[in-house]
């Protein structure tokens, strides 16, 4: 059985994870099978996304990607570890689960607009956390800290706009 789940909820753990604290918790470590550097397959760290819709949304987590854009998962913790939503996605399908609900989506676009408000370039970030460009219909990515372990993507059309910024562990 699938649930349907507001936005807002995802929203208020979000933003809930935001005011915790500062310093984000340990993340699990890569399985041994990924590889380390420029086949990466694994990210962790923060990140914060901003949609300028009426009203205003703000999301902010501790988050881990692994896998590749075709298949994959993005797992967003709160500052003290407590798990606000796990996207994974696979060809033709995409689940949001929070806490013992599960809502399941055609494509991870689709998934990510749903729960933010603002499709999300999910796929894009695995080369963008590299220092690769990647094209995004929507999105446009500065890179230039990339090697500092820090991103920053933009979305300008169609509205509601949005800015993504995460810090990673290069």
């Amino acid at each position: 059985m699938t649930c349907r789940l507001p936005a807002a909820a995802l929203a208020a753990a979000l933003f809930a994870a935001l005011a915790g604290c500062a310093h984000a918790p340990s993340a699990p470590e890569p399985p041994a099978s990924q590889p380390a550097q420029a086949g990466r397959r694994f990210w962790q760290g923060r990140l914060a996304l901003q949609v300028e819709s009426e009203p205003p949304q703000s999301y902010a987590a501790s988050f881990t990607l692994s896998g590749t854009p075709e298949a994959g998962e993005l797992h967003l913790t709160s500052p003290v570890g407590s798990t606000l939503a796990l996207m994974r996605w696979q060809p033709g399908q995409a689940s949001l689960q929070q806490g013992a609900q599960t809502e399941t989506y055609a494509s991870l676009q689709d998934m990510t607009a749903r729960a933010t408000g603002a499709p999300l370039p999910v796929a894009a970030l695995f080369s963008w956390l590299r220092g690769h460009p990647q094209a995004s219909a929507d999105w446009h990515a500065d890179l230039s800290r990339v090697a500092e372990g820090r991103l920053y993507a933009r979305r300008l059309q169609p509205l509601p706009t949005a800015q993504l910024k995460v810090v990673f562990e290069p």
